[in-house]
């Protein structure tokens, strides 16, 4: 970690201009904007939507030229939108819309966004309490479900010039009971790091999320913390998800002309060594691993936007590298596979590319490809090579569907080979904290998904959305390709493999919710699940109906939809 605070040091020192935090990831939050720049027909040139998060002064500047120059915001939800999205950036908007009539003993919610603020010349910080009270049932189970978050968020700047953000919650959940499962083979709770268990079937884990941020040139960022990034258009991402729990990173961002470039190093862990139907997660340190990741996409006209990408997962802990720190990686605009040959390296380098075609005002097509490993010669010849490891997406978003304001579509499928992002060691999985840097699944599956969004009013959201996937499992001792913690030298055989090879199963996931905004970010939402998991190779049928309820204070959803 000395190299990280090197060059921190590094960039500190340069010149700095205003700068800007960013918006947490919330799957709602940031469909709006996306839905937005669709609706206006061009991609935006103030946003690269396939890298997430946004920066906050991004999205007011994008939605004050949208509604200067573009009648997006037509209907009574959209034009509530652009005064939410200005409200909770108002640092950036200056909303007048943001003042509260009836302050809380003069001094709390004077803003209808921030429970505290000062805003001075020399600083400047938002405090907002944070809230999850959930509770619900599952059948299948037989017992109640509950979340118990409760926290502060806190964001601001100083001298306009350095950016500041931390997130903190204490949780205690009992999850649905096919999480549990999950958990009972693989000891983490989803989406988190270090947990223990809580009473009776419950868990208790801390969630922690903090950076600074500052620029270097007018056209270049940078953050240092511990957070989540998301690459891609889709409701997932093959590339680079939040799934996994938020990761020490070094970001530098370039946005100049037509271009973004994104340069991002991650500090990972490359096991956490819970005891299996455990009490949770290990007492003791974990071993660590790293991760180098490029983006670099380009406007192409005013409809077009094609990204490519490469990462590398890699540790001085692995003995074929000596217990070295390989430099080289820190090199921001280097090709990694060039490295690889040059070394030798055994390190597990990733690549491919992302693109967003916005065919009309209301449509837009998006998709991504990653290459693992791969021969075109080995695929002409159609025999199954298990080296061939790629994953394929491909989606459209259908806005104001048929003319009906406000309601918006979205289909995506993905397909990923079996053994893709796996490695020969736990030093080369793309894989944090034993779980999948991409799409919750693993590898090994084929996933069709359909979303259906309508906002009737202005403050009510329904959301409803059907998952369905097949996926090949593992029998015990078996690696047939959807572990990504299992070494790629413990394969079944070298040719013949195929999607969904192994235990068949297959999911159909659906849910529906509904949220009303009570005030600025408090949220009551209703919602109903029903999960079938069914693999008739080995007599196994799974199915739950999960009904819940849940008050959020400035805070996302809690989804376990795999």
């Amino acid at each position: 970690m000395k190299y990280l605070a090197l060059l921190l040091v590094v960039f500190q020192a340069c010149n700095v201009f205003a700068q800007s935090t960013n918006a947490p990831l919330n799957e709602d939050y940031y469909h709006w904007i996306d839905r937005y720049e669709i609706k206006s027909g061009h991609v935006a040139s103030q946003l690269f939507t396939s890298v997430k998060p946004y920066k906050r002064d991004a999205i007011v500047a994008f939605v004050d030229t949208l509604n200067a120059t573009n009648s997006v915001f037509g209907s009574l939800a959209d034009q509530f939108n652009y005064q939410y999205l200005r409200n909770d950036s108002w640092e950036w908007s200056h909303s007048q819309t943001n003042e509260s009539k009836k302050p809380v003993l003069k001094h709390i919610y004077k803003k209808k966004s921030d429970f505290l603020y000062a805003d001075l010349p020399e600083f400047d910080i938002h405090v907002n309490p944070v809230l999850y009270a959930s509770f619900g049932q599952d059948n299948q189970a037989g017992e109640s479900l509950y979340l118990n978050s409760r926290g502060v968020e806190i964001q601001g700047m100083i001298d306009r010039k350095i950016g500041f953000y931390t997130f903190l919650t204490d949780n205690q959940a009992r999850l649905p009971l096919y999480v549990r499962d999950g958990i009972a083979q693989n000891p983490v709770v989803p989406h988190e790091g270090f947990w223990k268990n809580y009473k009776n079937n419950g868990a208790d884990y801390f969630q922690a999320r903090a950076y600074i941020d500052f620029n270097i040139s007018k056209h270049i960022y940078m953050q240092f913390g511990n957070g989540k990034t998301f690459i891609g258009n889709g409701y997932r991402s093959l590339i680079f998800s939040d799934y996994a729990p938020p990761t020490l990173f070094l970001r530098a961002n370039v946005k100049v002309w037509k271009l973004n470039y994104l340069f991002q190093l991650n500090r990972v862990a490359a096991d956490a060594p819970g005891t299996i139907g455990g009490s949770g997660s290990g007492r003791r340190r974990y071993p660590e691993k790293f991760m180098a990741f490029h983006h670099a996409s380009i406007n192409i006209g005013k409809k077009f936007n094609l990204g490519f990408f490469e990462s590398v997962v890699f540790s001085p802990k692995d003995s074929l590298n000596n217990n070295t720190f390989d430099l080289s990686y820190l090199n921001p605009v280097i090709f990694y596979r060039a490295i690889e040959q040059q070394f030798g390296s055994s390190d597990n380098v990733i690549l491919g590319m992302d693109f967003k075609w916005i065919i009309t005002k209301g449509l837009s097509a998006y998709g991504q490809i990653v290459f693992d490993e791969f021969l075109l010669d080995r695929l002409k010849e159609g025999n199954g090579w298990w080296a061939n490891k790629f994953a394929l997406q491909g989606g459209l978003k259908y806005i104001d569907v048929v003319g009906v304001n406000n309601l918006d579509m979205q289909l995506e499928a993905n397909v990923v080979r079996p053994y893709t992002y796996s490695h020969n060691t736990q030093y080369g999985s793309y894989t944090n904290y034993r779980q999948p840097f991409a799409h919750p699944l693993g590898a090994n599956f084929k996933e069709l998904i359909g979303i259906v969004r309508y906002q009737p009013l202005p403050k009510l959201n329904f959301v409803a959305k059907a998952i369905y996937s097949e996926v090949g499992r593992d029998t015990t001792g078996v690696n047939w390709g959807s572990d990504l913690l299992k070494g790629n030298s413990t394969k079944v055989q070298d040719f013949g493999n195929n999607i969904g090879q192994g235990i068949s199963t297959k999911i159909l996931y659906a849910d529906f919710t509904a949220s009303y905004m009570l005030k600025h970010n408090l949220f009551v939402d209703f919602s109903l699940i029903r999960r079938d998991q069914n693999a008739p190779a080995i007599s196994k049928r799974n199915n739950t109906t999960i009904t819940s309820l849940a008050l959020r204070w400035n805070i996302g959803h809690r989804l376990y939809d795999f």
